[in-house]
């Protein structure tokens, strides 16, 4: 006969409402009612819904794919970094094994990145030897994903040796309305100025970096409700991206225009109230485990720290269609010994991780 899942009580500030408050789990579900018998797992501190990694590679590394072992690190590390949301922004890998894990965050995947042949990195994308393809290809993400598609709006074009977009405008209407036929949102890799006109007018659910923002884009995104996910902490790494860069001056001069003027561009966007999340690109050039980074990088530009935290927690969940702290969502959650909102550095230091019920310390 197998074992019920022991009950728990936690009690402390809940956020965002910044209210005391007990929470009981039963069955691995949030209950605001009382449960009998519950084991008191925590009292004082401040209890976050999970936090959530909008832009996430788990199964990826700096050379590609990774072995599934090295998929579940990666993840582990995340969730121990209080990560218990991670929508994956594209993988190599297939993650669905991880899925069926209770110890490993929650994985929103996105399947494969589509692009075409030469124009983003070896190995990891579904390359498209013709644009043409790109409809009948997002159509077919959508079906292998959980709800999101994506694709490479921008990569250096080697012929011209700059930043240059890989869709023509009317391909990009075809392949965004097939992807939301088929039940899913869209987004895009995107460096540069000239590839974010056509997604945003196209229909584009999200933009990923989004360096190339300009004042007409930025508002007609706010129009749209288009959402940013900047990943600050891998614009970090431009300037390194354009030191390597030596066969193609104007790209290397342009990545570094685009880091100098990065700050400005997030604060405008911020301020003109495009939807903004936290997401970290790990998998990559980034480690896994850096969210409280990102939401800090995100207080820099503009956020303030409330609203920072919202975009790794409450407010990116209600974006993906995923509960907080409501009576029976899953018991996801994250305790801090003192208040995020007025040092984000606490997030650094989760005190317990609450993951479908079961505690890690």
């Amino acid at each position: 006969m197998t074992q019920a899942p022991p009950a728990f009580h936690l009690r402390g500030v809940l956020l965002p409402e910044g209210e005391h408050r007990d929470l009981w789990i039963a069955d691995g579900l949030i209950s605001h009612e009382p449960v009998r018998a519950a084991q008191t797992l925590h009292e004082g501190g401040y209890l976050l819904p999970g936090l959530v990694d909008a832009h996430c590679h788990v199964g990826l590394g700096p050379n590609g794919a990774v072995e599934l072992p090295e998929a579940v690190d990666q993840a582990r590390t995340d969730r121990d970094a209080g990560a218990l949301l991670l929508r994956d922004c594209g993988s190599p890998l297939d993650t669905r094994p991880l899925q069926e894990r209770a110890d490993l965050p929650r994985i929103i995947r996105a399947g494969r990145h589509l692009s075409r042949p030469k124009r983003y990195i070896p190995y990891i994308s579904a390359e498209l030897e013709h644009e043409e393809l790109l409809p009948a290809a997002m159509a077919e993400q959508a079906a292998d994903g959980d709800g999101w598609v994506k694709i490479v709006g921008d990569w250096i074009d080697r012929g011209t040796g700059d930043l240059a977009p890989l869709w023509s405008d009317r391909i990009l209407t075809e392949a965004i309305a097939a992807a939301h036929a088929a039940g899913a949102r869209v987004t895009a890799h995107v460096f540069s100025e000239d590839a974010v006109p056509g997604l945003v007018n196209a229909g584009i659910d999200c933009i990923e970096h989004g360096t190339g923002l300009t004042g007409d884009t930025i508002a007609e995104m706010a129009r749209r409700g288009t959402a940013l996910v900047p990943t600050l902490i891998n614009i970090e790494l431009f300037p390194g991206i354009a030191a390597k860069a030596g066969k193609y001056p104007r790209y290397a001069e342009h990545m570094l225009d685009l880091h100098a003027r990065c700050a400005d561009t997030m604060a405008a966007a911020i301020e003109a109230g495009v939807p903004v999340y936290a997401g970290t690109d790990a998998g990559g050039g980034i480690k896994h485990g850096r969210i409280a980074d990102e939401i800090a990088a995100l207080h820099r530009v503009g956020m303030s720290r409330e609203a920072a935290i919202g975009a790794a927690s409450w407010a990116a969940r209600e974006w993906l269609g995923r509960p907080a702290l409501t009576h029976g969502a899953p018991a996801d959650l994250v305790v801090y010994a003192e208040d995020p909102r007025s040092d984000l550095g606490v997030l650094r230091s989760p005190e317990l991780v609450v993951l479908g019920g079961h505690p890690y310390t």
